[in-house]
C-alpha cells in the first residue's frame, strides 16, 4: 500500500502521525507544527469530529458541555496553549460569588469549610464550625500535627495514606467526594505515588500533612492575577476549534472518521500504520494520543509485551446528563457551584454542579442549568441502561437533594464509556515498564490521560511532550524483541 504523503510533497520530507484528535492529541499535532516545521503532520481520529471529550453544544440560548468545562489557572498548558492560539482575551473565571460548594452527608447538604488546598484542610476555625465531621471526626483531624511521619518511602492507596493522618470521618466525608470530581476513583485502589505525590513529600519533609501543605502554599508562585478556574466565554469547544483552524492553516491534514488498526515496521525502520479505510500510512515517528487500551488494541503486533502493560491500566466509565430548567421551577435558590456526594452515601450520583450559578451565560434568561455526574470506577452498572435510564438516575438524585421535580426543558446525555484511566498501586512501575519499552521504539510516543495526569492542561502538557523529540531522522531497523 501507499504512505500517505502526496505526491507533492518531497519524500524526503520526514512524515509525523498523531493517531488521535482529542486534547492531547490536536496539542501534540500542534507543537510539532513548533519544533518540527519540516515535517509533514497527519492526524487520524476515529470520531467525525475533533476534542474528544469535549463537547460544546449551544442549544435553546444553553450552552452545554459534555466533558470538562474549565481548568486549573495554575496548570500553566491549559492558560499557555489558550494564549498561542489566541484566546487569551476570551478567557473567563468562575462567578465569584457565591464561590462556595456543598457536600452531602445524611441526604443534607454541608457547605464544604473554607481553607481547603487541594483536598486538604487547612484551616481548623471552619472545620470545627461545620457538621460535617463528628466532634472525634475533628479531633482525629488535629491529630496530624502529632502523629510522626511515616519513614519508608513504600506507595501506599490514597484513602490509606488520609485515614492514617486525618482519620476515617475526614477521608470519607471530606476527601473521597474531592477525589472523586478527578478520578471518579476508589481511593483503597488509587496510588497516592501516582495521583497526588505532594502529599507524601509533605509528609516526609515537614512531619504532618497539613503542616506539608501549608509549606507549599508558602513557597507556591505568586498568583498571577487570574482566576483559579478558567474558561473560554463560548465554552471549551472554542479551544478545539481554534485548534484546528491553527492545524489547517499549517498544513496538517486531518482526517476524522479514520480508525487506526494496526502498526508494524518495514525493514526502513519506518511506522506502517493501517487503517480501516483508505491507504496505509508510513511515518517516521509516531504519537498514540488515544485511550491505553485503544493503544494497546493498535500496537499489540508492534510490541506485544508493550500492549500488555497497556491493557493493564483500568478505567472508570462515566456519564454527564445536563438539565435546563425554568427557574420559577427551582425550588431552593442555586447559591453554590454545586456539591459532591461521598462513596458513602450510596448513591449512583458523585456531584451535580450548578452550571449557570458557576458560569455566566450557560442559560437564558429565567432559566438554570445542571449538569449531574454518574458512574464511578467498581460501580459500572450504573451506566448499563440506556440514556432514558441515565436520565431518570438524575431526575431522581435533583429529586431527592433539590426536591426539584419539574420537567426539564433541556436534557442532554454524554456517555464516557471507560473514559478516566485509573492509577491504582503499581502506576509508577508500569511506567517505568512502558518507557523501557519506547526505548526500543525510537520515534515512538504516547500520551494522554492514562499515563501521568489527568484533566486539560495534564492532556495539553502530555501531547506536546510527546510532541518534542518527534520528527527525527529516519530510524534506522526495528530493535530485536527482548
Amino acid at each position: 500500500m501507499s504512505s500517505l504523503l502526496p505526491e507533492s510533497r518531497s519524500q524526503d520530507r520526514p512524515h509525523v502521525v498523531v493517531v488521535g484528535g482529542g486534547i492531547a492529541g490536536l496539542a501534540a499535532a500542534h507543537r510539532l507544527t513548533q519544533v518540527a516545521p519540516a515535517a509533514a503532520v497527519t492526524l487520524v481520529e476515529t470520531d467525525s469530529r475533533l476534542g474528544g471529550k469535549i463537547v460544546t453544544e449551544r442549544i435553546d440560548g444553553f450552552l452545554v458541555e459534555g466533558g470538562p468545562d474549565s481548568f486549573l489557572a495554575a496548570k500553566p498548558r491549559g492558560f499557555g496553549l489558550c494564549q498561542e492560539v489566541g484566546l487569551g482575551d476570551d478567557l473567563i473565571g468562575a462567578t465569584p460569588q457565591p464561590h462556595r460548594a456543598f457536600v452531602l452527608r445524611s441526604e443534607r447538604l454541608h457547605e464544604l469549610p473554607e481553607g481547603f488546598s487541594g483536598l486538604v484542610p487547612t484551616r481548623f476555625g471552619p472545620l470545627i464550625g461545620s457538621r460535617l465531621l463528628s466532634p472525634a471526626g475533628k479531633a482525629r483531624v488535629a491529630l496530624d500535627a502529632l502523629l510522626p511521619p511515616r519513614r519508608d518511602d513504600a506507595d501506599e492507596p490514597l484513602a490509606a495514606f488520609v485515614r492514617r493522618r486525618l482519620g476515617p470521618e475526614a477521608y470519607d466525608w471530606l476527601v473521597d467526594p474531592l477525589m472523586a470530581g478527578i478520578y471518579a476513583g476508589d481511593g483503597d485502589r488509587l496510588s497516592l505515588a501516582a495521583t497526588f505525590p505532594h502529599l507524601r513529600d509533605g509528609e516526609r519533609r515537614h512531619g504532618g500533612l497539613i503542616r506539608g501543605v501549608l509549606a507549599a502554599k508558602r513557597t507556591a508562585p505568586a498568583p498571577t492575577g487570574w482566576p483559579p478556574v478558567l474558561t473560554p466565554a463560548a465554552g471549551l469547544g472554542a479551544l478545539v476549534d481554534r485548534l484546528a483552524e491553527r492545524l489547517r492553516d499549517a498544513g496538517v491534514r486531518l482526517l476524522p472518521g479514520a480508525t487506526a488498526i494496526a502498526v508494524g515496521r518495514d525493514q526502513d525502520g519506518r511506522y506502517r500504520l493501517r487503517l480501516d479505510r483508505g491507504p496505509e500510512l508510513a511515518a517516521d515517528a509516531l504519537v498514540v494520543a488515544v485511550p491505553a487500551f485503544a493503544a494497546a488494541d493498535m500496537l499489540h503486533e508492534l510490541d506485544p509485551a508493550l500492549a500488555a502493560e497497556l491493557q493493564g491500566i483500568p478505567h472508570a466509565s462515566s456519564a454527564i446528563v445536563s438539565l435546563g430548567y425554568r427557574e420559577a421551577d427551582v425550588p431552593r435558590p442555586l447559591d453554590a457551584h454545586g456539591y459532591v456526594i461521598p462513596r458513602a452515601e450510596g448513591r449512583p450520583a458523585l456531584a451535580c454542579t450548578w452550571s449557570s450559578a458557576k458560569w455566566p451565560g450557560r442559560a437564558p434568561a429565567g432559566h438554570a442549568l445542571v449538569r449531574v455526574f454518574l458512574g464511578r470506577f467498581g460501580q459500572e452498572e450504573t451506566l448499563a441502561g440506556d440514556d432514558g435510564d441515565l436520565l431518570a438516575l438524575a431526575r431522581a438524585e435533583l429529586r431527592q437533594t433539590l426536591d426539584l421535580d419539574a420537567p426539564p426543558t433541556l436534557a442532554r446525555v454524554a456517555r464516557w464509556r471507560w473514559g478516566m484511566p485509573q492509577y491504582v498501586l503499581g502506576h509508577r512501575e508500569r511506567l517505568a515498564r512502558i518507557a523501557g519499552r519506547l526505548a526500543l521504539a525510537p520515534g515512538l510516543a504516547l500520551a494522554g490521560a492514562a499515563y501521568r495526569g489527568v484533566g486539560g492542561p495534564r492532556g495539553n502538557a502530555s501531547g506536546e511532550t510527546a510532541a518534542a523529540p518527534a520528527a527525527p531522522p529516519r530510524a534506522g531497523p526495528p530493535a530485536p524483541p527482548r
